[in-house]
């Protein structure tokens, strides 16, 4: 899938979970040390799941959020999240399902309705939680920061990279542009948009008004299009969907991309 060359390969990767407060002031190691109930007082905030991946030689790393499509947490978005840490990132997976049992499904119908229950503005107070959560990590560099999202996660990246000042990255897989699109004033870091030319949920006039916007508001918005591939052409679960040179081209853009913006900090 990858031509290039990681810098690390997938057993020089540490893995975890981590779970805390979205919204409010995350605890730091210092808290557990000093509070002898940290670990079974009962938490009265809603609580943000997460996977992480991070290299293992000794950092700091960035931070990079990766959102997941409408399906879920699955094998294949941590996979990703793998692959990403293998670039040289400390990566952060949020379950935005959280709040619904987060769920895992292969359903169509149960994904759509998963979907549809989301609350945006909560799902981005867990997203900045996430980016909270990684200024905490020893081996993350403070505020250096990036967001990349699949499908559903995309749009949520799209809307996130609209509201994070502190923002240095965001990648948006063929995720829907926001209505209206002059919320692309407030982008506030370079964005790489992966257009599915063939998509059915994000039509290509959408695309074509987000890069209007983009030229408006002189933002920094590369998109890129894939002709003739459809919607989630990056997912190998998806065997009706997935494009496996479209896929490997677009991976390639986004570890040059990511690597661009992060470059000297």
């Amino acid at each position: 899938m990858i031509s290039t060359i990681a810098p690390f390969t997938l057993d020089q990767i540490g893995t975890g979970t981590a779970r805390f407060p979205s919204g409010v002031a995350i605890p730091t190691l210092t808290d557990a040390y000093v509070d002898p109930y940290f670990k079974t007082r009962v938490e009265k905030h809603v609580q943000v799941e997460c996977i992480l991946f991070w290299p293992q030689t000794k950092g700091p790393y960035p931070g990079l959020v990766l959102l997941h499509e409408e399906w879920g947490l699955t094998a294949q978005i941590k996979d990703l999240g793998a692959r990403l840490a293998c670039e040289g990132y400390g990566v952060i997976i949020p379950n935005l399902y959280t709040r619904l049992g987060g769920m895992v499904t292969a359903n169509a119908e149960v994904a759509n309705a998963l979907m549809g229950k989301l609350n945006e503005s909560l799902i981005l107070q867990d997203i900045n939680s996430c980016c909270e959560f990684l200024n905490t990590r020893d081996y993350i560099k403070q505020n250096i920061h990036g967001v990349v999202g699949y499908g559903m996660g995309g749009s949520y990246a799209l809307r996130f990279a609209c509201q994070r000042k502190r923002l240095r990255a965001a990648v948006v897989y063929y995720g829907r542009v926001m209505q209206p699109e002059t919320a692309i004033k407030d982008l506030f870091c370079p964005m790489l948009y992966h257009q599915a030319g063939q998509d059915q949920w994000v039509p290509g006039q959408d695309v074509d008004r987000l890069r209007a916007a983009a030229t408006e508001f002189k933002k920094r918005v590369e998109i890129r299009t894939y002709p003739d591939a459809p919607h989630a052409f990056c997912n190998e679960q998806r065997v009706e969907s997935y494009r496996a040179d479209a896929t490997a081209e677009a991976w390639e853009a986004t570890a040059a991309f990511l690597k661009t913006c992060f470059q000297g900090t």
